[in-house]
């Protein structure tokens, strides 16, 4: 049975899945991503797993996977196949395309952006699906974005498209780690929310969700943290909507667990903050945090569809 790899990696942890015709999962699996001993570790704990499930695919359906699709963080150079840059990861140019080819014995493989790569999925078979232009922003430990137009995500000329959370909302505010003050995820990430609501609290483990929690039940502390964190991201949004006028804008990460708590009060600020601006459709995320391991999937896919065409081409 023709299939692919598909491999999301993340921090901490590596989700992978073997992907059948018209995206069906056939098989799934996870790994550690072993950053603790270091980035030469976590390469080859890459390596090692897509070998694994190579190899599970050649037993199980009778022949290896005929391309690969892998989302890394950090800054990818998704045309060289280069993971350039990641500060979780510690690595700093790895050739990770070349790399995972030659392992899987040379079928085509694809790279991409973790954000970017969630964002296909949710664009093409997510909360997206049939919407032509669309802006993916997951609200985790910062803030970043994945630009859709025509069923595929602009990377940008440098590969930085779509980086919304550094966008300054609060000028003169809380400085950033990128060197900017006052960016968007300083004041509307899950992180951000989770700081704020503890030093309010006065609970040093409470996070984002309990925030959430304590705004449905009514308490003004909690109110006042997580209106100030909406506002900051209608802000960004506004901005990335004028720039981008995108049909759908899809919020994903922690934060968007919290449902109409986040969705009610953000629709109505990007609605008070719009002049001549057309307003977005507003929608959750729907695939989780399966999303990166899916787009990587759809890469994989896309090789394959861009190889037989190649094939027949006359």
């Amino acid at each position: 049975m023709r299939h692919v790899i598909a491999l999301d990696v993340g921090g901490t942890g590596m989700k992978a899945a073997l992907v059948g015709a018209e995206g069906r999962l056939l098989h799934r699996a996870r790994r550690a991503t072993g950053r603790e001993r270091g980035p030469d570790a976590v390469v080859e704990h890459i390596l090692g797993f897509a070998a694994e499930l190579r190899a599970y695919g050649e037993e199980h359906y009778g022949e290896p996977a005929a391309a690969a699709g892998v989302a890394v963080p950090g800054i990818v150079d998704a045309e060289r196949g280069i993971a350039a840059y990641s500060a979780n990861l510690g690595w700093r140019d790895v050739p990770l395309r070349d790399l995972l080819a030659a392992r899987l014995g040379g079928v085509p493989v694809a790279l991409g952006h973790d954000v970017r790569t969630g964002g296909l999925a949710e664009g093409r078979i997510g909360a997206g699906k049939g919407a032509d232009r669309f802006l993916f922003v997951p609200l985790g430990t910062g803030i970043a974005g994945a630009i859709g137009i025509d069923g595929r995500v602009e990377a940008g000329a440098h590969g930085f498209a779509g980086e919304i959370g550094h966008i300054v909302v609060r000028p003169g505010g809380t400085p950033c780690p990128c060197g900017q003050i006052g960016c968007l995820e300083r004041y509307a990430s899950a992180a951000a929310v989770t700081e704020a609501w503890a030093a309010v609290s006065g609970d040093p483990g409470a996070d984002a969700a309990d925030c959430a929690k304590a705004v449905a039940s009514g308490d003004p502390r909690a109110q006042k943290v997580w209106q100030e964190a909406v506002d900051a991201l209608a802000d960004g949004l506004v901005t990335a909507l004028t720039l981008l006028d995108p049909r759908t804008i899809i919020i994903g990460g922690g934060l968007a667990e919290a449902g109409e708590t986040l969705f009610t009060p953000l629709r109505e600020a990007v609605r008070s903050r719009t002049t001549f601006q057309k307003l977005p459709t507003i929608v959750p995320a729907a695939l989780g945090d399966t999303a990166g391991c899916l787009g990587a999937g759809l890469l994989a896919r896309d090789l394959l569809t861009s190889t037989d065409r190649t094939e027949v081409a006359p």
